[in-house]
């Protein structure tokens, strides 16, 4: 098996071809890498075909002679069952590295480092946070978990992706990118309020924005999702129910660390109302018009 870091020889195994896979994997073909690829919608992967990957109707057979092996699957239950359920963990050689970029919860990600290891294989958690915008510019901000000589083996693969930056052990990463997703949801909120309550009381929503923009109150989540606000504009980015998965992951880990997280539970509740009532297919800003109905101003 090698072990260059070359990108003629370094072989890639990529499993989960969803919007943002189908987007990362494409990176990885076009900076030349020797790509193998799996969905489970077969379909989905036909672009990357044409890219020069080589698709596989079975995980297993996608990853047999990958050095690194990279999963974007949707949940931890998922990657759970493709890892030990599919066989991909049996089919991978000896030595190679798993790296896990799906949002899971930290205990999955440190149980799936544990029974990895039992076999020889190398584990690091890194999530990513910037969105199939992020991924389509190569400025995606990847939070990893796990052995500093993995890290550093995977900074070839990350640098095609965005900018990494190890955090600590197995489980760090999405543990900080659970810490990621509670700002941005928590934020999300208070962007929305804040522009509804000015609304309210008869000002102008866009000017609000405006005004307060380069102040303290200023931040990312005010530039873009409080622009989607204004516009009223809620095509999806990223969905409101993966927020609401994103703090309930966010709740479970409080409790299991005993941390009291008063605020992220707050929202947890306003994001669960709004999947509720039907808005959980639209960008997580869409959370506006939860708080928007509550004041009659949907």
């Amino acid at each position: 098996m090698s072990t260059s870091s070359n990108i003629h020889t370094l072989r890639i195994a990529f499993l989960g071809i969803g919007s943002m896979g189908l987007i990362m994997a494409g990176r990885l073909c076009k900076a030349g890498y020797d790509l193998q690829v799996w969905n489970r919608t077969l379909e989905k992967a036909g672009p990357l075909a044409a890219l020069g990957a080589k698709v596989h109707t079975h995980a297993s057979a996608a990853v047999a002679d990958a050095d690194i092996v990279i999963g974007m699957l949707e949940n931890g239950s998922v990657v759970e069952n493709v890892l030990f359920g599919q066989g991909v963990a049996l089919a991978m050689n000896p030595g190679a590295l798993f790296i896990d970029m799906a949002s899971i919860q930290p205990r999955e990600a440190r149980d799936h480092a544990a029974r990895l290891g039992a076999l020889g294989i190398a584990h690091l958690d890194a999530p990513v946070s910037g969105g199939t915008g992020g991924a389509e510019q190569g400025t995606l901000v990847i939070m990893a978990g796990g052995k500093p000589a993995e890290f550093e083996r995977a900074l070839p693969v990350f640098q095609v992706f965005g900018r990494a930056t190890h955090v600590g052990s197995h489980g760090t990463g999405q543990l900080t990118k659970l810490a990621n997703q509670m700002i941005v949801g928590i934020t999300i909120g208070a962007v929305a309020e804040a522009l509804l309550f000015a609304a309210k009381g008869g000002a102008n929503m866009a000017k609000v924005r405006e005004a307060i923009t380069g102040g303290f109150a200023d931040s990312r989540i005010l530039q873009v999702h409080g622009q989607r606000m204004v516009d009223r504009d809620f095509i999806t980015h990223a969905r409101l129910a993966i927020q609401l998965k994103d703090m309930r992951n966010a709740l479970a880990t409080a409790e299991e660390i005993g941390f009291e997280a008063p605020i992220t539970a707050l929202f947890e509740q306003l994001y669960a109302e709004g999947a509720e009532h039907g808005l959980g297919d639209l960008d997580h800003s869409g959370l506006f018009v939860e708080l928007a109905s509550r004041n009659g101003m949907s």
